[in-house]
């Protein structure tokens, strides 16, 4: 099942947004806050899990992922989180919300965390895997025609189409598994060019998409 996230490729989102020099980081105030109060529910779940967070981000409604913007949407995810780890109880948010705003509510009892039994092997998303790449620089691959139904970085409009190994990255934490605190099954990472008219047909404007995946999104053309 393709995620509400993965959008590359397809159409009527209208012209990308260049960001200019002087933009700042934080249009408004609360998104600063909104950021901090993400990164403290990751790091009170799971030790800063990405990946979790991502997947989280993925299972968003429409109207909480697109509706509230950016930061909006960072709220929504660490609120799901934190629910799903039974930090907050669910309607906890809302609650606090409606009591802010003056109204007489009660808020849920705060239920037993079940957090996820989780801890990283090293810091960071990098890590050294004993067996040799799959893959060397200029061979010809193909992305999987795969249809995960859990998280994962192999974007859809890739999946069962050619490129080119451009290079070999440092091995990395598979999102797939860790995303779902399922292992960290650290795998290596290739630079993979693909030819645009390959992934949209041969009318399409010719230019290079260069995309990182991971070993097991990958397999030998003979």
């Amino acid at each position: 099942m393709n995620r509400i996230a993965d959008l590359g490729g397809t159409e009527g989102w209208g012209r990308v947004k260049t960001p200019t020099a002087d933009e700042p980081v934080f249009a408004q105030e609360w998104e600063s806050r909104a950021f901090a109060l993400a990164l403290l529910s990751m790091g009170r779940i799971s030790g800063r899990n990405l990946d979790a967070f991502r997947h989280a981000l993925e299972r968003l409604g429409p109207d909480d992922y697109f509706k509230d913007g950016y930061y909006g949407r960072w709220l929504n995810a660490a609120e799901l989180m934190l629910v799903e780890s039974a930090i907050l109880a669910p309607g906890a948010v809302e609650a606090r919300t409606r009591r802010l705003r003056g109204e007489d509510v009660a808020e849920p009892a705060a239920p037993e965390p079940n957090k996820p039994d989780y801890a990283p092997t090293a810091a960071g998303s990098l890590r050294t895997v004993d067996e040799p790449p799959a893959f060397a620089v200029g061979e010809v691959v193909r992305a999987r025609d795969t249809h995960p139904t859990g998280h994962t970085k192999l974007s859809s409009y890739l999946r069962g189409h050619r490129g080119v190994i451009e290079m070999v990255q440092p091995a990395a934490l598979l999102p797939d598994t860790h995303a779902l605190f399922l292992g960290e099954n650290p795998q290596h990472v290739y630079t993979v060019s693909f030819d645009s008219r390959e992934l949209w047909g041969a009318d399409a404007e010719p230019f290079e998409v260069s995309a990182e995946l991971y070993e097991s999104y990958l397999e030998p053309v003979s």
